[in-house]
C-alpha cells in the first residue's frame, strides 16, 4: 500500500482544496421592469424592483 513519505503542508493542502479554478462568471438576467442586467434572485440596483414589487426606494 502506498504511504506518503512527507506530511502535506497546509499551503499545498489548501491550494488543492481551493475552488479558485472552479469559479465562473455569475449568470446575469435582464430586469423585466427596466431591462438592466442584474444578478438572479436579487433586487435590481437600477430600479429597485424584485419579483414585481418595489423593494428599494430609488430616486425618480
Amino acid at each position: 500500500m502506498a504511504v506518503p513519505k512527507r506530511k502535506t503542508s497546509k499551503a499545498r493542502r489548501d491550494k488543492r482544496r481551493s475552488a479558485v479554478w472552479k469559479l465562473e462568471a455569475p449568470a446575469l438576467t435582464k430586469c423585466p421592469n427596466c431591462g438592466e442586467y442584474k444578478l438572479a434572485h436579487r433586487a435590481c440596483s437600477n430600479c429597485g424592483m424584485y419579483n414585481g414589487r418595489q423593494v428599494i426606494a430609488t430616486e425618480a
